[in-house]
């Protein structure tokens, strides 16, 4: 995270909630443009893919409803949040094996040779 958003959260920044990852999540409101503007702060790696859905739908003003705790309760059907591995050596790799072959297909016709 930069300094200065360090700087502006804290001249500008209204704390509003924290969630389960302890990410912070902050608003201001422009007082040129006269809009709200709506940010987080990582706790630990900034990493987009860490921000919950409800806070998701927040900070990208799908919702004005800040998230409340039993909100927030994970359902049994919902998988716990897994870190992006793009680029990275555990990212998935389809067909990775070297010695899978693939099948031949049988052809049941035959190519056309022009005659010479």
């Amino acid at each position: 995270m930069h300094l200065s958003t360090y700087i502006y959260t804290f001249l500008f920044g209204k704390f509003v909630g924290k969630d389960i990852y302890g990410n912070s999540y902050y608003r201001s409101h422009n007082l040129i443009h006269k809009k709200e503007k709506r940010w987080v702060i990582y706790k630990g790696v900034v990493e987009a893919t860490k921000i919950p859905p409800l806070w998701h739908r927040w900070v990208h003003f799908i919702t004005n409803e800040l998230p409340n705790e039993r909100q927030a309760e994970k359902l049994l059907w919902q998988k716990e949040h897994r870190a992006n591995f793009t680029a990275t050596s555990m990212s998935y790799h389809p067909n990775t094996n070297k010695n899978y072959a693939y099948k031949k297909i049988p052809t049941y016709y035959k190519a056309w040779k022009p005659n010479d």
